[in-house]
């Protein structure tokens, strides 16, 4: 995605710009119409095929040639990568600043410090889990594609300058390279599958590919000949089926990359090996407006995201004509980006002046994020709202910790978790006392605080949650590579103690009801022995989190005054709980409905109290100690 044309004596091929295009395309339509192209995000790895290809040309061209320097090509990197990237970070650290809480500002000023350094990737890699901020919410998400790049540029340039000096053969090197990375990339598809998306080691496999096609192209020029001028077209032709075959039949639910990544990295391999005359490449891709979209391809990559998460941050909802919209702002600005700022400090002369600006820019930037991050988001009076009094302030600061609340780790697993680190649940059980379990996800952990209130004076309160797992017995998700040993784990936990009653609870919107399974699993516990089982319905939802709703509703009604009770930026659940209702009468077991107790006419309950800690809520759908409380305080009278 970074490599472009004019690059020392490399040979300009107006069809890979045709190909750069269809892949910032499919990502950019991927992320403005998820539902529609699904596999769009498959232009990343597009994007990975050809930055080795051009890269390894590059490399391979100046080595021959007897005259490669680090400096020059580190020179031409930064001349070529920083600029679009330094503008686009001062945006969002602008708009971040008029715009978002401080919690949110904390969190982009660590994404535009892991931005300037090329480490997104890394650190999204990090900070990634269940009860990780929603992703469309992240402006700088986007770069983590741009950190395994850069951090391929950093490694590869030297084993292939001590490859040739030492006369090792370079196909020998990217081939072991290759398979080593496209091995473990296999691995670890089922044993850590953020790991595997994030990690370069996993990835490095789709670069190098494009590095064995340049060598090919340039070592072996009369066998290549031979081969397209006998396989050209069929090449072309195979390898534009599969990228549009990837892009159209691909979607989320696909363990990616893994096996599935051979499509698309094909595809692009193909159609660049197949050479600018072969027919798809010289009738399609070589047309001048794809061509024209190849060139701005960098920041058109740059621009669209963050427009269309801060699009999302503050209007919530954003219709179609609006994505659309921000996708021709995108299209205006990238032209801007590129004729303005990209080109005149690309070319010309004064590059070293050029590369030593950049760096010393690119590092304020840099700066400038770690400082919003250190200061926890700068002080909250950069956001200006008159309040009846502090109760507002006190919501923007409150922070709850959902670990010790929901005993996470031990008694609620994380999406890394097996059912082996159950054996670390310390339910504190007194043998006078019947028991009540929870089971569920992390809307049956969000349970755990309000039953110890309410109910740990006559009864025991075991717990055996995991995050994104519903408590139905053969579950099974891509997205949590654990649920099925957890659930079997802890029906057997219950034919072993047969606790009184058993709580089954679960964010039910996520998972598109599961009825049947459902169904099943409250069959084994009637079975068991079970006689009490209550199922707890969806707890109200909020758009973003309740306390961005709250900070919304009280810039469009200043003065403000919380209210009790609130609608806005409510998603409105009702259907799921109407089909729970049906389903628990038809299955004979007790029903709580989350909506009936703490919802009225009004909306939903946001706070019990005058302070900032009182709120309902600490994201988009996840108790606090007080709704905790609101909530199970109310099942007495229905258990």
């Amino acid at each position: 995605m970074n490599i472009h044309r004019k690059d020392t004596n490399l040979k300009y091929r107006a069809d890979i710009d045709g190909l750069r295009a269809i892949a910032v395309l499919a990502v950019v339509l991927f992320h403005a119409f998820p539902e529609t192209i699904k596999g769009g995000y498959v232009g990343v790895d597009i994007f990975f095929v050809i930055s080795g290809f051009l890269i390894s040309t590059i490399l391979l061209q100046n080595l021959e040639m007897g005259r490669f320097k680090f400096s020059d090509f580190y020179s031409r990197r930064i001349r070529r990568i920083f600029p679009a990237l330094i503008i686009v970070l001062i945006a969002c650290w602008i708009a971040g600043w008029f715009t978002l809480l401080p919690d949110e500002f904390m969190q982009l000023g660590k994404h535009i410090m892991a931005g300037a350094s090329f480490i997104s990737n890394l650190m999204l890699w990090n900070e990634s889990g269940y009860f990780d901020s929603s992703s469309d919410v992240k402006p700088l998400l986007h770069l983590w594609s741009l950190g395994i790049e850069e951090q391929f540029y950093i490694f590869w340039p030297f084993i292939t300058w001590i490859a040739w000096k030492r006369k090792i053969h370079f196909l020998h090197i990217a081939i072991a390279v290759a398979i080593i990375s496209f091995s473990l990339n296999i691995w670890g598809i089922k044993n850590d599958l953020i790991g595997v998306f994030y990690s370069p080691i996993t990835r490095i496999w789709e670069l190098l590919c494009g590095s064995i096609i340049a060598w090919v192209l340039f070592s072996q020029k009369l066998f290549a000949k031979k081969i397209l001028d006998e396989h050209g077209n069929t090449l072309s032709i195979l390898g534009l089926t599969a990228i549009i075959a990837s892009i159209i039949l691909f979607n989320k639910e696909i363990l990616f990359p893994g096996w599935w990544a051979i499509v698309p990295v094909f595809g692009a391999c193909a159609l660049m090996f197949a050479g600018p005359n072969a027919i798809f490449n010289r009738l399609i891709l070589s047309n001048k407006y794809l061509v024209a979209i190849g060139l701005i391809s960098y920041p058109l990559y740059l621009w669209h995201w963050p427009l269309l998460a801060f699009a999302k941050i503050i209007n919530v909802e954003v219709s179609a004509w609006m994505r659309i919209e921000i996708l021709i702002l995108s299209i205006a600005l990238a032209i801007a980006t590129y004729k303005l700022i990209e080109r005149p400090i690309r070319f010309g002369g004064k590059n070293k002046l050029k590369v030593i600006f950049l760096v010393v820019l690119m590092t304020i930037v840099g700066y400038a994020g770690y400082a919003a991050y250190i200061r926890d988001g700068i002080p909250i009076n950069r956001i200006k709202i008159r309040s009846a009094n502090d109760l507002l302030n006190q919501i923007l600061t409150y922070k709850f910790n959902s670990g010790p609340a929901y005993r996470v780790g031990s008694c609620m697993l994380t999406e890394k978790q097996g059912s082996e680190s159950l054996q670390n649940c310390n339910n504190q059980e007194d043998p006078s006392k019947k028991s009540i379990l929870i089971w569920g996800d992390s809307h049956a952990g969000h349970l755990y605080p309000g039953y110890m209130t309410q109910y740990s004076n006559k009864f025991n309160i075991l717990q055996r949650t995991a995050s994104g797992c519903p408590p139905a017995l053969g579950y099974d998700t891509v997205d949590r590579l654990f649920c099925k040993e957890i659930n079997d784990a802890t029906i057997q936990y219950i034919e072993k103690i047969k606790p009184d009653r058993v709580v089954l609870a679960g964010n039910w919107s996520r998972y598109g009801l599961i009825l049947n399974q459902l169904s099943d699993t409250i069959k084994r516990l009637k079975k068991i022995g079970i006689k009490k089982i209550n199922l707890v319905g969806q707890v109200p939802r909020w758009e973003n989190n309740l306390p961005k709703q709250i900070f919304l509703y009280c810039k469009k009604n200043e003065p403000c005054q919380i209210p009790e009770y609130m609608s806005f930026g409510l998603i409105k659940d009702i259907e799921v709980d109407d089909k729970l209702r049906s389903f628990s009468l038809e299955n004979g077991v007790n029903y709580f409905s989350p909506y009936k107790i703490l919802c009225n006419s009004e909306g939903c309950l946001i706070r019990t109290g005058d302070t900032g800690n009182s709120i309902t809520a600490w994201d988009s759908e996840h108790l606090t100690y007080e709704g905790s409380n609101a909530l199970v305080s109310k099942f007495k009278s229905n258990d």
